[in-house]
């Protein structure tokens, strides 16, 4: 069987399909919270933020503010950012480059993982070790549907903040937090400019079938139950950037690790050559699963020129 040739979508019924997705969720409120932190940063003020993501699982993440930058009266560029497989939002010094810009942050859990974000979404049958192939029969039922809708929504929520510029929203990660930048920017139009580094959710099946990343769980479940291999790739397809990313219309940064196992590079440049938008990526022939301090440097160029 052609894997490939089942992990693509007609176009309309995958705009058709996000368009009443998106409506539905557009009348369920944030229910957003916001409570005080500490921090060992003088001249920082931390906030933990939680919101209802998908299924009103409560989504929790960091809002951060530089507060010279916030008391000028002038709102400030955010940066939404999300974790790689197994992490979390992890403390908030882990952000300081960011808020020394003068940039707001919002780090956000994903659900289920390494965090203190916790899953509502009830498993319809068993998976296998890890999260992402909960519910895979279903695109609207699985996992890649809540954690997907989740992100989205966390874009509305660091939109809502009072401290924030809406015209000056980024969306930023690596590996997972790569992928889930880029379909939270191809599906809330509230992203103004995204960092995608080393993404999964990149030609899901070719990283079903080569990959070591989160993707092998898949590869996993399908060895058990070969005759699924159609409902599967479908419910991936929807949530393939190979699919989505004509819906992305902002500037976006990528980079590519040559000797990375995990998120392959052929996955990366096959999206990024359907992206029709401002791009730039990075090609790093000695690099592996990993992001250099040469291309942090050139993250905080991006969005300097972004952010101007």
């Amino acid at each position: 069987m052609n894997c490939s040739a089942e992990l693509t979508m007609d176009p309309d019924q995958l705009q058709a399909f996000w368009d009443r997705v998106l409506r539905k969720y557009d009348d369920i409120p944030l229910e957003l919270r916001r409570e005080r932190a500490d921090s060992p940063f003088p001249g920082i003020t931390v906030d933990k933020i939680t919101y209802k993501g998908f299924d009103d699982t409560p989504i929790h993440g960091w809002f951060i503010v530089p507060q010279a930058a916030a008391s000028a009266g002038t709102k400030l560029p955010c940066i939404v950012t999300f974790p790689g497989y197994t992490d979390d939002r992890g403390y908030p010094e882990r952000y300081a480059s960011w808020l020394l810009l003068g940039y707001a942050v919002f780090a956000v859990d994903v659900r289920g993982q390494g965090g203190e974000t916790g899953n509502y979404m009830p498993e319809q049958a068993g998976s296998v070790k890890g999260w992402v192939s909960g519910n895979l029969l279903e695109p609207e039922g699985s996992y890649y549907h809540a954690l997907t809708l989740d992100v989205v929504r966390a874009i509305d929520a660091a939109a809502a903040q009072p401290e924030v510029d809406p015209d000056r929203l980024a969306s930023v990660g690596g590996s997972q937090g790569g992928g889930l930048a880029l379909i939270s920017a191809a599906l809330n139009p509230k992203v103004t400019a995204i960092i995608a580094d080393i993404p999964n959710m990149c030609n899901m099946d070719h990283g079903v079938l080569h990959s070591s990343s989160s993707l092998s769980e898949v590869a996993q479940h399908l060895k058990r139950y070969p005759d699924q291999l159609e409902p599967v790739l479908r419910t991936l397809a929807h949530y393939d950037m190979l699919n989505l990313a004509s819906r992305i219309k902002v500037p976006v940064l990528m980079s590519v690790g040559w000797k990375d196992g995990v998120c392959l590079p052929e996955t990366i440049y096959a999206v990024y050559n359907r992206i029709t938008s401002e791009k730039a990526i990075f090609d790093y022939p000695f690099s592996g699963h990993e992001i250099g301090e040469y291309h942090n440097r050139e993250r905080i160029l991006f969005l300097q020129k972004q952010f101007r």
